[in-house]
């Protein structure tokens, strides 16, 4: 190879590094972007006639709180559900014992401060058109209504 094949290739490498310089800068930037704060829902199950919360309900508290943590919480949507097995009564009361678990869990939890806007639908909407029952109705809905701090 020439003096200047050698030299041209040299260049051809400098650039080429420097454009990898280049490259990992950009990269950086979109790494350590400011998280995104979107709209977050998680739904929290119960075993059967009971509002304590389950181990693996407090993992998504607990993972929704820390998610929301860098995020302004406008609001937060809790709703208490309950199967259709029993009476609609106790259903409500269950579901409404749920939602207020939750709600508690989530202040514990440190979630950024917002209007917690909680509600129990009890056994409503827990059948089909059929009569059927439908699953996994022993749960909260959390709606986390969230915005760029």
């Amino acid at each position: 190879m020439t003096l200047r094949g050698t030299a041209s290739v040299a260049i051809i490498l400098l650039l080429g590094l420097g454009g990898c310089a280049t490259m990992r800068t950009g990269r950086d930037r979109i790494v350590k972007a400011a998280p995104r704060c979107v709209d977050q829902t998680v739904q929290i199950y119960f075993e059967a006639e009971s509002a304590e919360l389950t181990k693996e309900g407090r993992a998504v508290i607990a993972a929704a709180a820390a998610q929301s943590q860098p995020c302004k919480v406008a609001s937060v949507d809790v709703l208490g559900l309950s199967d259709s097995v029993g009476a609609a009564g106790p259903n409500l009361e269950l579901s409404k014992h749920r939602a207020q678990s939750v709600t508690t869990a989530l202040a514990a939890a440190h979630l950024p401060a917002g209007e917690f806007k909680v509600q129990a639908a009890g056994q409503a909407g827990a059948t089909n058109a059929e009569g059927q029952a439908r699953p996994l109705r022993r749960r909260v809905d959390v709606v986390l209504h969230l915005s760029p701090a």
